[in-house]
């Protein structure tokens, strides 16, 4: 990950150029920032799931409980102004694997712009799988077997 000026603060402090008279400040927690990416990172098309094995099987226990991790999969590094993300996808198959990691980097980045209003030091993203329909399939009929 790239070096963040300040990426030991816990904490984003974020000001709106256009209230910058008005008193107070405004902190945005890394966890909000990491959900924010990954949000935004389920919306492109041709990304299956976030993160990667272990992190998946966590995360289908938590859906089964309705307490989906939608920060799954993506790190955080943010600094006063900046912020940096690591993003780990499983990709539908057949994608350009190509393409969805630049739809991926560009979705993070408009949405670390627009939402969180920090300049992007990087995105990084890591391809750690490539999902196949026929997998689900497959899956479905070995659970039919053992009921």
């Amino acid at each position: 990950m790239a070096n963040v000026s300040g990426a030991t603060q816990p904490k984003v402090q974020s000001a709106d150029p256009g209230t910058a008279d008005l008193p107070g400040k405004t902190t945005i927690e890394d966890g909000v920032v990491a959900k924010i990416a990954g949000i935004a990172a389920r919306e492109v098309a041709g990304v299956h799931a976030l993160g990667g094995g272990a992190a998946r099987m966590v995360g289908a226990i938590r859906e089964a409980l309705s307490t989906a991790d939608l920060s799954q999969g993506i790190t955080v590094e943010v600094g006063e102004k900046q912020v940096a993300v690591d993003v780990t996808i499983v990709a539908e198959y057949p994608t350009s694997l190509q393409r969805v990691a630049d739809e991926v980097r560009a979705a993070i980045t408009r949405a670390m712009r627009e939402l969180v209003g920090m300049e992007v030091a990087e995105v990084n993203v890591t391809v750690n799988d490539v999902h196949i329909p026929s997998d689900d399939e497959d899956d479905e009929q070995q659970e039919a077997r053992v009921r």
